[in-house]
């Protein structure tokens, strides 16, 4: 039987401030197998973000256990084991989208001949072929993020973080969005932790939804979906997928039974 990709085991995180402890996360437990597209959702401050930097070493636990590819957070970043998606794009402007794309393969020490490779495939991956010459400023928000992806999916880490990506982007563009990421996800094969607010993205995406909590940070409920791998935007009218939502909307009402 394979580990997971990812195993939380009675995770806390509490950051000391001016004002005393801030209880970010309290005992998740939380495993993730290889391939599955589990997304989190909660209200804001629930410590979704904050379970997703501790898994990128990006932030430091102060209590429980936490490996990504049976390694540590810190030996699996220095393993190259994930890519990471922010909310904002984050482009640098005076580089073009395949200089961009290209920055991590630059540090890394890829020969020049490999990163032209790799970036012709990610842009082709993320539907961006023929704008690698482009600069950001050129491309809207929607093919910035993709631009972004391409980026975190350059090195071809096993397992890609997503925190919140399309959150600024209007409903049609997200739309849109949500459907090729589901076939990114497909083609690639890919172990995606994926940040959201939205209830119906959540559904969608996902074949793992873990609901929080606020702070501090608790999983409510874990809800392995039922829905097909093969998605059309119009299964969101389904009544399975409409059961799903109820249930997520209720782990998120029971959550607030926890505030302190």
């Amino acid at each position: 039987m394979k580990a997971p990709v990812i195993e939380a085991k009675d995770l806390n995180l509490t950051f000391e401030t001016n004002d005393g402890p801030v209880h970010a996360l309290k005992d998740v437990n939380l495993t993730i197998d290889q391939g599955e597209f589990v997304s989190f959702i909660g209200p804001s401050g629930c410590g979704k973000t904050t379970f997703l930097r501790c898994i990128a070493a990006l932030e430091q636990p102060t209590g429980g256990v936490l490996r990504v590819n049976s390694m540590t957070p810190e030996h699996a970043r220095q393993a190259r084991s994930y890519g990471y998606v922010f909310q904002a794009a984050g482009l640098y402007p005076w580089r073009t989208i395949a200089g961009n794309v290209k920055l991590p393969l630059e540090i890394m020490g890829y020969a020049k001949a490999e990163q032209d490779a790799r970036v012709e495939k990610v842009l082709s991956l993320v539907d961006l072929q023929g704008f690698g010459k482009k600069f950001p400023w050129q491309l809207s928000g929607g093919m910035q993020q993709r631009a972004s992806i391409a980026r975190a999916l350059a090195f071809d880490a096993d397992i890609l973080l997503m925190d919140e990506p399309f959150g600024a982007l209007d409903e049609i563009v997200r739309d849109k969005l949500n459907e090729e990421l589901l076939k990114l996800w497909a083609r690639t094969g890919k172990t995606i932790g994926f940040v959201t607010h939205s209830i119906p993205e959540a559904v969608y995406l996902s074949t793992k939804i873990v609901v929080m909590s606020p702070r501090p940070g608790r999983i409510t409920d874990v809800i392995d979906s039922t829905l097909p791998r093969e998605r059309p935007l119009e299964i969101r009218d389904s009544p399975e997928f409409l059961a799903i939502a109820h249930r997520v909307r209720e782990g998120l009402r029971a959550g607030h039974a926890y505030e302190e």
